[in-house]
């Protein structure tokens, strides 16, 4: 039998492969986002044209639009960062270390998922309030409020962004063994350059992924936020309840409006994001 020859100026995905069933399964594909993802969001960035430019520019350029956008991703990106730090670490023991208990730390990490949003707020409120078994110690030593205050969004955005971080790093950290940690020690390193050099440069394009997943999950969180924020217009109200207000007063242009910049600041930040992982893959 003869080979057949592949002429090598076809385009790749035009080659014979041993896999059939390619047309129909990109079909599928394409099929499948656009109802799910494309269209929807086709709509949403239309919705608000129906009002103009000029009424888009004043619902987005409004000072409690405004500071809600702020408060969501830059309570996001905090609580994203705290999580890389914390995330690590419990990463770290978990996958490095033996201890009783250990299963239980392990599913703990998965809570936030597991638990319904709306229970989560409210378990939160009730430690951090004013009279709560957290909130009254932290208000009398150091006169810290965390119930219905910025900070407590960004508690919240913390507690459901934490398993992103950890699920990302601890198979890259099973992968990478404790080898290169001892040859580091053996040729001299000290414990702290050997995390400056060997271990955190292995982890950084998870630790960005991680990051990038509870950023994501944090923009558009509102369950566990409600409850703990106090919802103050000006103080402590998160962008998803200024749309969910604008949509019980038949606003539907002005919430898709809101909607059409937490999209965009959203797609520019996780792209920054994937674009520093990208850079930090070829680097390594």
């Amino acid at each position: 039998m003869s080979d057949i020859a592949v002429p090598s100026s076809l385009p790749r995905w035009r080659n014979p492969s041993a896999l059939p069933g390619f047309g129909l399964s990109l079909g599928f594909t394409l099929f499948y986002l656009s109802a799910i993802v494309l269209v929807p969001l086709a709509a949403l960035i239309i919705r608000p044209w129906e009002i103009g430019w000029s009424g888009f520019w004043n619902i987005i350029t409004d000072s409690r639009v405004l500071h809600a956008l702020k408060l969501s991703f830059g309570g996001a990106a905090i609580g994203a960062a705290i999580n890389v730090v914390f995330g690590m670490i419990v990463a770290w023991v978990l996958v490095r270390y033996r201890f009783p208990g250990k299963r239980l730390v392990d599913a703990l990490v998965d809570l936030p998922f597991a638990l319904p949003t709306a229970v989560a707020g409210i378990a939160l409120s009730a430690l951090y309030a004013r009279n709560g078994w957290l909130g009254a110690p932290l208000l009398g030593a150091f006169g810290l409020k965390v119930a219905y205050t910025p900070l407590g969004v960004i508690l919240a955005l913390t507690f459901i962004g934490l398993p992103f971080v950890v699920r990302t790093l601890q198979p890259v950290l099973l992968e990478l063994g404790a080898e290169s940690e001892e040859a580091a020690a053996t040729l001299g390193a000290t414990r702290l350059q050997t995390l400056r050099k060997v271990v955190i440069p292995a982890l950084t394009p998870s630790i960005l992924t991680g990051a990038a997943l509870a950023f994501a999950r944090a923009v558009g969180e509102y369950g566990s936020v409600i409850f703990i924020a106090g919802n103050l217009p000006g103080i402590s109200e998160i962008a998803p309840l200024l749309i969910i207000i604008k949509l019980n007063e038949n606003d539907y242009a002005g919430a898709a409006a809101i909607g059409v910049v937490m999209l965009a600041l959203s797609f520019v930040m996780l792209l920054a994001i994937n674009l520093l992982q990208a850079w930090s893959a070829r680097r390594r």
